[in-house]
């Protein structure tokens, strides 16, 4: 899932931003997952829609000072489905625009769209449910983010999510889903393959380049076992790799880092040009 709205709800849009930039941006220099020239988009469609669109024009209006379990499930589903709605689309469109593409553009929409409409019911439920839970153990967290549209204890917060992204990262990495993503389903219905051919030129050559030197753990695996070469349809499922656990802890590890010196910068400028923190 993308958990963009998760972390609006629990933490606040704006902290909720900067984890998932953070993310992407650690996804894409260290583990090859993603390209770089793509970074701005997928911030854009990940970080943007759900933080800033979706959770305070759909989920705080039905939420509003009263997060009851009901309100919060309706919330989640349809902020999480418009959101990914607006996401979908854009890739659509920022495929077309770059040209690059010979995707045809009514039929990428017609098959992005209804896709993405199912995950983002499954993602708002998945979501709801989480937030309910934590509504249960820590309603203080739900409640002051409901009222406020800040993070409640955001310490509690960060403290929950960090153990729950060892525990994601070290052991249930093991039981992704090898199957193709959305937008690789969709690629691959319409161009028979789930990935597009890449440019042999210009920048994207350069920023591909960059990308390999900084990977240090390319495509969530040892570098020795992604030189080995990967199949599509060959992986194992659950796939019990040590590299993809250790992928899952470092990653963690340099975004809890990444997300740290951000919000120290920040919160310096603020107190320095007088405005209130983050």
């Amino acid at each position: 899932i993308g958990g963009g709205m998760l972390l609006a709800i629990l933490i606040g849009p704006n902290p909720a931003f900067i984890v998932i930039a953070s993310v992407l941006t650690v996804q894409a220099l260290f583990f090859a997952d993603g390209g770089l020239l793509a970074l701005g988009c997928n911030i854009w469609n990940l970080g943007i829609y759900p933080c800033f669109i979706a959770y305070p024009l759909i989920y705080r209006v039905i939420v509003k000072d009263n997060p009851t379990a009901k309100r919060i499930t309706i919330g989640a589903i349809l902020s999480v489905v418009v959101a990914l709605q607006l996401g979908a689309f854009s890739v659509v469109l920022q495929t077309e625009l770059s040209g690059i593409s010979e995707l045809p553009f009514s039929t990428f929409v017609m098959l992005m769209l209804p896709l993405h409409l199912a995950i983002g019911v499954v993602e708002g439920l998945i979501t709801a449910g989480v937030v309910n839970y934590v509504r249960v153990l820590q309603p203080d967290i739900v409640e002051s983010t409901a009222v406020t549209g800040g993070g409640g204890s955001l310490k509690k917060a960060i403290i929950a999510i960090a153990v729950l992204a060892v525990i994601t990262g070290g052991v249930l990495s093991w039981f992704a889903s090898t199957h193709p993503d959305g937008l690789e389903w969709s690629i691959e219905r319409i161009y028979g393959k789930p990935e597009l051919p890449e440019g042999k030129n210009g920048i994207r050559v350069t920023a591909a380049e960059i990308q390999k030197k900084t990977a240090l753990l390319p495509h969530y695996g040892f570098p020795s076992e992604d030189k080995a070469g990967k199949t599509e349809g060959a992986s194992q499922w659950p796939a019990v790799d040590p590299g993809t656990s250790v992928s899952g802890l470092v990653g963690g590890v340099i975004v809890l880092v990444l997300v740290s010196l951000t919000g120290i910068g920040l919160k310096m400028l603020g107190r320095k040009s007088g405005h209130r923190d983050i």
